[in-house]
């Protein structure tokens, strides 16, 4: 590097190319050599990971790099490196990284075509658009996927100013060594009781020696969307950035991880492409990653083919060959290509979200539990409450859960799409659902929910699931029977209800809008199923606690702090709940007059 650092690089080259072989380039901080092994082989195209088996069978080289500081790599490592400026002062960042690194390889690497494609997988997503922002003449084409784009607003770190509790293990494995072999002993089977027990989240960090990671304790100063995060947040800065290289964006459904920043990353690169010839999107119905192996089925959703291997043989190779080898697809790569859960089947759009063929609808809450694209009647109950309790949180699964990084038996992965039912019930759980559909619903794009809601504390964080309720028998699939999955839910903060850089209290008692925004969707509904929402004040310890009442500082909440509170939902002419969707033309009327 530009500095006199050295990075481990681990390059593969196929032994039966002809001709100059494009590259393509992976930057990780998970190890090179554990991200580029599948099996052991003298076949290349069998020894690395199954997404690259049809590069090196079609000639081209694959290389996989530690950043600085990880693995067998030199320097210091800095978890989400920030760019030149502000927050780092130094001459060297991810953006010269990737440059210097793609400039060494075209003058070094024999037989290379001096074109050079990059991609990658979550941090190594966002490794992938950090080349973006000053990019290479060599760089032709990115493949960003599941990229962490703005780690507050709603990828690994915090949504909307909810802690993910949950990455303190992830946090304690990146930076407490080099090579990530220092996890957390627990000393717990079920996480829910270790989060629970040590009461904040600054003292569960103590209790494991997090306090002593840098890291950690940039995560807790900085609670709300300060200028340390906007300073960071990557769609902020590929709005100023060079607009030269083609790019696909990844993105999946039941990201249980990064489910904000691809469509955030790609609205931006989508605007500022005059021409629209070089920005794509690809939407899967994938967890975390799941693109790069086996896209049959996650959890109990079976889709009816290996989606991932769909994506891979029709757009992502194409692709590839397209800007690396200048070998045109058969047909033009679709602007957008998006699985439609419900339906399972593939769509190609213009754009995304798309502007044709749907409308804005509202889906009201009404009293008494129903729904419906209908207004609530003057007359019916002004609201519904529950009662809130901080020691008693809402589990996001089924406990007892284990920790996300926990190996063989953590099911982390496919929490997105677990069975919303065993919640349903709780009494700290407000449940709306809608009549049986007699005719299919589709929707797709931006979710968002609008509760007019109150509190008797002075702080509150708010719960909003999107849900498919199946029918009470399915004889396909048996299991499925009352299934409730999740097509899009996320959760805010009440302090931050009217600007995420600013903490206010909540006036106990006053019912005031707050706007919950929610992950995308491409969903059917099918005959039979009923539209359902959930509403509550815990998702827990996916997020952390509310204590419920007004502290300055919630990481270092003291026990004394957490309190009951009565949260109401209004549902009165002029404080109408409502969730907002863009269903596809005519959808909606199957619930007008429904409620």
């Amino acid at each position: 590097m530009r500095d006199g650092v050295k990075l481990f690089t681990l390059i593969a080259i196929p032994n039966d190319a002809t001709g100059p072989m494009p590259v393509v380039l992976t930057r990780t901080p998970y190890g090179a050599a554990r991200r580029a092994s599948r099996t052991d082989s003298p076949d290349i195209a069998v020894a690395l990971p199954v997404v690259d088996e049809d590069l090196v069978r079609n000639g081209y080289i694959r290389v996989y790099q530690d950043v600085r500081g990880r693995y067998r790599s030199q320097g210091k490592y800095i978890m989400t490196m920030p760019t030149r400026g502000p927050y780092n002062s130094g001459r060297v960042d991810q953006v010269t990284d990737a440059w210097d690194t793609i400039d060494w390889l075209v003058k070094n690497v024999p037989g290379n075509s001096g074109r050079v494609g990059i991609t990658g997988v979550s941090y190594d997503g966002f490794l992938t658009l950090m080349a973006l922002l000053d990019p290479h003449p060599a760089l032709k084409a990115a493949v960003p996927v599941n990229a962490m784009v703005d780690s507050w607003v709603g990828d690994d770190f915090y949504h909307h100013g909810a802690f993910r509790t949950v990455m303190l293990e992830y946090i304690y494995r990146q930076t407490a060594s080099k090579d990530a072999s220092h996890g957390i002993p627990w000393g717990y089977h079920d996480f829910y009781s270790a989060v629970l027990e040590a009461g904040s989240i600054g003292e569960l960090g103590r209790r494991y020696g997090a306090d002593r990671l840098p890291a950690w304790n940039r995560l807790l100063d900085h609670p709300a969307y300060d200028d340390y995060w906007q300073d960071q947040a990557v769609d902020r800065l590929l709005a100023s950035a060079p607009r030269r290289v083609p790019v696909l964006t990844v993105h999946s459904l039941f990201d249980q991880e990064d489910i904000y920043g691809p469509l955030a990353s790609h609205a931006v690169l989508a605007a500022r492409d005059r021409k629209a010839r070089k920005t794509h999107l690809a939407i899967g119905p994938w967890c975390h990653g799941q693109m790069t192996g086996d896209g049959s089925a996650l959890g109990s959703l079976k889709w009816g083919a290996d989606t991932s291997l769909q994506f891979r043989t029709q757009m992502l190779q194409p692709f590839w060959d397209h800007h690396l080898k200048g070998v045109r697809p058969a047909e033009p790569l679709p602007p957008v290509l998006a699985f439609e859960t419900g339906s399972n089947r593939w769509r190609r759009f213009a754009a995304w979200p798309p502007k044709d063929e749907v409308e804005p609808a509202r889906l009201y809450l009404h009293p008494g539990g129903g729904l419906s694209f209908d207004p609530p009647a003057s007359a019916g109950e002004p609201f519904t409450e529950f009662v809130s309790d901080p020691a008693k949180p809402v589990p996001y699964r089924v406990r007892p859960i284990r920790p996300s990084f926990a190996g063989g038996d953590s099911t982390w992965r496919r929490w997105l799409a677990d069975d919303q039912r065993p919640f349903a019930d709780r009494p700290d759980v407000l449940t709306f659902v809608s009549q049986p559909l007699s005719a299919p619903v589709t929707v797709r794009g931006e979710v968002a929910a609008t509760l007019f809601a109150s509190t008797t504390g002075a702080d509150a964080d708010w719960v909003v699931k999107l849900i498919d309720l199946y029918p009470n028998e399915v004889p396909a699939q048996p299991e499925l029977g009352g299934y409730q999955l999740m097509i899009s839910g996320d959760i805010l903060r009440g302090r931050y209800r009217e600007s995420f850089g600013v903490a206010r209290p909540i006036p106990p008692g006053e019912a005031l809008p707050y706007r919950v925004s929610m992950p995308h969707v491409n969903h059917t509904f099918l005959p039979g199923h009923r539209l359902l929402v959930q509403v509550q004040s815990s998702w827990f310890p996916v997020y952390d606690r509310n204590p419920q009442t007004f502290v300055e500082d919630i990481a270092w909440a003291a026990p004394d702090d957490f309190q009951k509170a009565t949260h109401r939902i209004h549902h009165a002419r002029g404080a109408v709940s409502f969730v907002e969707l863009s269903v596809q033309t005519d959808g909606a009327q199957q619930l007008k007059g429904k409620g």
